[in-house]
């Protein structure tokens, strides 16, 4: 029988450990796995026969073991990159080791049959480009800031000439450095006369300023909706930048137009889970206007008021059992 919960993460992963909580507590079997440990760490042997199309075999850490045909359901979170395994290795060995790795461990565990998966990696690096996930925004109806991508400074001239106040945003974070660690490039404003040859070098996104009067974080799992209200004590451009247990939060009534865009933008990227970024502008005498910025469809949400409530969501969609029983009674949710 399929019941068990495939958590696939780093061991320090305090977002993982509120849904395997969440988990243990209905009682639900889990077995969390980071697969930049195999090793003896990390055994499998996987077969495929000529009795059965789908992948058997067992899956080992010094705590756990799993027969794959008894996953359910995959929640897959950050797992540590395949190249930390070999770090110690030359380059060749290192990129080889890592691939042989990705494709086969990886390649087995991104192809279990039964199994639901929240979200498969598969679909998150297909929604992983801003440059689709603003598409599909404006597609749904939803506001989206004006928007340019060049590399060219008399287009990024122009474009500021045309908004007035811009922005510039990465597409990405910044890759870790030498001694191991991750790190930024907020949300800033930029002046048309700092735009020179070498925007040429790479794609850089501007946006046109939204006077915004607060940001709105949105987590959906599954059918549940979770938003919370953000705001920054010194106004930030961007939030993320400064002290986090100095932002204010409180819930936000997210409109049903937006919902519904939220929910069909989910489903056309096969995602069952989403972390949305919105900002928000209005002055109180005027209905707020929502402007989406976008998706992170791996996004954080465990420091969040409301965490508790949305590792329970992710319990409701990951617990198999629970779902049968509910749509045996007519409730498929």
């Amino acid at each position: 029988m399929t019941s068990t919960v495939l958590v696939i993460s780093a061991l320090e992963d305090f977002t993982a450990d509120r849904v395997i909580h969440a988990l243990n507590e209905r009682e639900v079997p889990v077995v969390r796995v980071d697969p930049a440990d195999l090793g003896p760490d990390l055994t499998f042997g996987f077969h495929l026969g000529e009795d059965d199309p789908a992948w058997v075999g067992r899956l080992s850490t010094p705590s756990r073991e799993v027969d794959v045909r008894e996953v359910a359901a995959v929640y897959y979170r950050r797992p540590t990159p395949y190249t930390d395994r070999f770090e110690h290795l030359p380059r060749q060995q290192k990129e080889f080791g890592a691939a042989e790795a990705r494709h086969g461990l990886g390649g087995v565990l991104n192809a279990l049959r039964s199994a639901r998966y929240v979200n498969h990696p598969h679909a998150v690096t297909r929604a992983d480009f801003k440059p689709a996930q603003l598409q599909r925004f404006a597609e749904l109806g939803l506001r989206v800031p004006p928007t340019l991508i060049t590399n060219e400074a008399d287009e990024a001239r122009k474009f500021a000439a045309d908004h007035g106040r811009v922005v510039y945003k990465t597409f990405r974070g910044l890759p870790r450095g030498e001694d191991g660690h991750t790190g930024a490039i907020w949300t800033q404003r930029v002046q048309p006369d700092s735009f020179d040859e070498t925007l040429a070098v790479t794609a850089h996104l501007f946006q046109a300023e939204v006077p915004k009067c607060s940001d709105v974080r949105v987590t959906v799992v599954g059918p549940q909706v979770f938003a919370q209200r953000i705001v920054a004590p010194d106004g930030a451009l961007d939030w993320r930048r400064g002290d986090w247990d100095e932002l204010s939060h409180s819930p936000a009534a997210v409109p049903a137009t937006v919902e519904a865009a939220l929910h069909s933008y989910l489903e056309s990227f096969d995602l069952a889970f989403g972390c949305f970024d919105f900002a928000l502008t209005g002055d109180g005498d005027e209905p707020e206007e929502w402007w989406a910025l976008e998706c992170n469809p791996n996004g954080q949400w465990g420091w969040l008021p409301d965490a508790a409530d949305i590792a329970e969501a992710f319990a409701d969609i990951l617990n198999t059992e629970e779902r049968k029983e509910a749509v045996g009674h007519g409730d498929a949710r």
